[in-house]
């Protein structure tokens, strides 16, 4: 009983002076930027505070681009939320329809 305490006590004393080491890491450069087109201010204000050009540009191609942006969009205010004015909604989608 009395080995079974010290153990107890040891092993306690000793895992209380274990610390974890900082975690360092690089981020990957950024391959993908936003294609030129109309109401890219809006998009990159948007879209770029959550996520890179590369997610967007990753996306499947799609024979209803219109719908399907819509979709994402709806998609990142409702799941995901993330701050879009209503105003800027359908400029975001027509950018992603007209340039993706």
């Amino acid at each position: 009983m009395q080995r079974t305490v010290l153990l107890a006590i040891a092993l306690a004393a000793g895992f209380g002076s274990v610390t974890a080491a900082p975690v360092n890491y690089q981020l990957p450069n950024e391959v993908a930027a936003f294609k030129p087109g109309p109401n890219l201010e809006v998009v990159q204000g948007n879209c770029s505070a959550c996520h890179s050009a590369d997610y967007i540009k990753t996306q499947p191609p799609m024979k209803d681009k219109k719908g399907f942006w819509q979709a994402e969009v709806t998609k990142m205010i409702k799941v995901y939320g993330a701050p879009i004015d209503d105003a800027d909604v359908g400029k975001i989608v027509d950018y992603l329809a007209a340039t993706y």
